[in-house]
């Protein structure tokens, strides 16, 4: 298993950024490559994404840390995916988001394609990176 983790300070109090991770509906904004995304009974989130030029459906299972501002996440099928986002107060206007993404190499590759080794890693580090500035626009904007 490989693990990434990028953050970004947001100029948002903690309550509104950690409002923005929970409206699942508004993910296209802010994800690459989500084309909709719905929440599902039981803590659960469909999203429907477009991958390695097709179309895919991921269905995970969200849980939340509320005290302690942590939204976990794992696929329920394949590819094996998990993740979580941790939010900070910096200050009153302004919060720290971390992204953690476990994923396997080799399956990334073969449910997304792509590059393989280094080249592959950067490429996941740019996406998530990307995403990370998309959700600080998203959020600051009020959208």
């Amino acid at each position: 298993m490989s693990t990434l983790e990028e953050h970004v300070d947001v100029g948002v109090p903690i309550d509104r950024a950690w409002d923005g991770l929970h409206q699942v509906e508004n993910y296209p904004r802010f994800l690459a490559g989500v084309r909709g995304a719905r929440t599902e009974p039981g803590g659960r989130a469909r999203l429907d994404v477009e991958a390695g030029g097709r179309p895919r459906e991921f269905e995970a299972e969200v849980s939340d840390r509320t005290g302690e501002r942590v939204l976990e996440w794992r696929t329920t099928g394949d590819p094996a995916l998990a993740g979580s986002f941790s939010l900070l107060a910096i200050d009153q206007g302004h919060t720290r988001v971390q992204a953690r993404l476990e994923y396997d190499p080799g399956t990334v590759r073969e449910a997304f394609g792509g590059p393989r080794g280094f080249a592959q890693a950067n490429a996941i580090e740019r996406l998530v990176r990307g995403d990370l500035e998309q959700f600080k626009e998203y959020v600051e904007q009020g959208r």
